[in-house]
């Protein structure tokens, strides 16, 4: 073998090699930037919260658990991604809670600000579920690069691992069956 070709072969393996890692590079920024418009959504959400609880405090004096969990659902400081997705999980299931608690108040439901409230937490949630479900599709191509071969191998060299799924949760999904 001449020089040429061994130079060669190391120079293609060289270029593979950028190229693998360039696609996880790439791979984990869709992910993070799909995260991103999941953030805007929680925020607007995050926003609503608040002047949904204050509208429910009125009504349900006795209620003040399903309240107590609202907030401090919402409290958690998540910094992660994974944090995010666990403490917004909490805040859906305290949610839950919620809509389960207003059925047994009529005076609340007929309330034109409540109804109000109601209907932009759906679009939000409605816009939630749109860009969670980009979300997840983007960490599913992500971690389909991570752990399939060749590029399983530059994944485990540059620390590249796999992500979790923004899940909705084990209340959600027996709501959903």
């Amino acid at each position: 073998m001449s020089t040429i070709t061994i130079i060669a072969v190391i120079v293609l393996v060289l270029l593979m090699l950028i190229s693998f890692y360039n696609r996880l590079v790439k791979l984990r920024n869709n992910r993070e930037n799909a995260f991103a418009d999941i953030d805007v959504q929680l925020k607007q959400r995050h926003d609503l919260i608040p002047q949904l609880v204050d509208t429910v405090k009125g009504y349900m004096n006795h209620e003040e658990k399903v309240l107590t969990n609202i907030t401090a659902a919402r409290a958690l400081n998540a910094s992660t991604i994974n944090e995010k997705i666990t403490a917004e999980n909490q805040l859906s299931t305290a949610l839950s809670g919620l809509n389960i608690a207003v059925e047994a108040y009529p005076d609340l439901k007929a309330s034109s600000n409540f109804t109000q409230l109601q209907e932009e937490i759906s679009d939000v949630e409605n816009k939630l579920s749109a860009v969670r479900r980009f979300f997840n599709s983007a960490t599913k191509e992500y971690n389909n690069a991570v752990e399939t071969f060749p590029s399983n191998i530059i994944a485990g060299m540059f620390s590249f691992k796999k992500e979790s799924m923004f899940d909705v949760g084990a209340v959600e999904r027996a709501v959903l069956d």
